[in-house]
């Protein structure tokens, strides 16, 4: 890890992401200044560093900074930036977990209305049924799923079913 402070740095922000979610999911309030901020303060990391990859700020600082990236949903333009520069990296010397390509690509196609291609985004609609956004085809998501290092999507559902109640909460959102 050639870039330990950058690291930290990351790391705080996706701590702060997550613990604004947290608290969101008992009190039913988004605090949606935390996700503006954090897109600023990558925004900024980028321009400064470029990417952080695993070999530069290790697995963990990698995947928090696709984190704030997959939350910057007010941001669509800004998600397609990192979307193309993952796949960049991935395809040059895969120094980036697969599976946030998976991720925020799916989610890039649902803000844009579109059938998502994972498998990786769910909701809970008005009358409380839980299920995937639609899926263009689940015949080669499960081949892509695999590709992508993602678990069997299964296996997937079922871990997502806890954050059930959350879901609910962010309908409209």
């Amino acid at each position: 890890m050639r870039y330990k402070n950058l690291a930290k740095r990351v790391n705080k922000m996706a701590a702060r992401d997550q613990i604004m979610r947290k608290e969101a999911q008992k009190t039913g309030r988004w605090h949606t200044g935390i996700d503006r901020k954090n897109t600023n303060l990558l925004k900024a990391i980028l321009k400064k560093f470029g990417w952080p990859t695993i070999s530069m700020v290790g697995r963990k600082a990698s995947r928090s900074a696709w984190l704030l990236a997959q939350h910057a949903d007010h941001d669509v333009a800004f998600q397609k930036r990192v979307l193309s520069v993952l796949e960049r990296i991935y395809a040059k010397n895969n120094d980036i977990d697969p599976a946030n390509i998976a991720f925020l690509k799916d989610r890039i196609l649902v803000a844009e209305r579109k059938r998502q291609i994972f498998g990786t985004q769910f909701y809970v609609n008005k009358a409380g049924t839980f299920g995937p956004r639609p899926i263009r085809s689940m015949g080669d998501m499960k081949k892509l799923r695999k590709e992508y290092n993602l678990p069997p999507f299964s296996e997937y559902v079922a871990s997502i079913k806890s954050y059930k109640p959350f879901l609910k909460e962010r309908i409209g959102k």
